[in-house]
């Protein structure tokens, strides 16, 4: 068929750039980590060229850094980038429930709602259950179909991003304390129900009731690493 090897390197590309940026999401290629071409092709037994445009795509996604000599550095977030990611994913949001909920929900099926709930249920339960690695994929399918809600794929590949650079910054501190349990927001449920009710000013307590437990959690958190880091140094 013609085209058919463009489509598989654009498929491998694809599948390269979702596998490294699940990677670094889950804090498995840290912040910081240096890395080449060559080494990630000879990691998935792959030629350069499909992961040269994986590694730039995640470069577009801001995931990466292009260092020197054609290497790839995991990009730092500090906290003031963190704080900068809350305030940009909360105007996203309330913006999306202030001009298009009730319009969203109008033209959604009941298939589209009904996988919303299914995916606010488990990623609640993975959230009580401080399961971490199980929640991050739940949570950014929610939010991605929350946000597909509204139609426009601009809100939800933006949100897309910010949450999951968002998630790259907080996932090593979330770790340092162990057990999750009891730690780990989890209203995702009780936010589609707001908004199914085209409760926009609930759903709005909701998510700064989420942005608020967020914030302290994660102050805390960078207060005590850096106590840390103090006294070794």
């Amino acid at each position: 068929m013609p085209g058919s090897d463009a489509v598989r390197r654009t498929t491998l590309r694809s599948q390269i750039a979702d596998a490294l940026r699940d990677e670094v999401i889950a804090g498995r290629l840290p912040a910081g980590r240096q890395f080449t071409v060559k080494e990630i092709a000879e990691q998935y037994g792959v030629s350069a060229t499909p992961v040269r445009e994986a590694l730039l795509d995640l470069c577009s996604q801001g995931l990466l850094d292009v260092e020197l000599h054609r290497s790839y550095r995991v990009r730092e977030f500090s906290h003031a980038d963190f704080r900068d990611m809350i305030e940009a994913r909360t105007l996203i949001v309330e913006g999306m429930f202030r001009r298009s909920t009730a319009r969203a929900l109008q033209a959604a099926t009941p298939q589209a709602l009904a996988s919303v709930r299914r995916r606010a249920e488990e990623a609640g339960r993975a959230a009580v259950a401080g399961d971490l690695d199980i929640l991050i994929g739940y949570d950014l399918r929610f939010w991605r179909e929350m946000a597909g809600l509204v139609g426009n794929p601009y809100i939800s590949d933006f949100l897309d991003r910010v949450r999951v650079q968002s998630w790259i910054f907080t996932v090593p501190l979330l770790r340092s304390l162990g057990d999750l349990r009891g730690r780990l927001w989890d209203r995702h449920a009780d936010l589609v129900e707001a908004v199914a009710c085209r409760d926009v000013e609930e759903a709005q307590r909701i998510i700064v009731a989420y942005n608020e437990h967020t914030l302290a959690l994660i102050d805390c958190l960078t207060d005590t690493t850096g106590s840390n880091r103090g006294s070794t140094e």
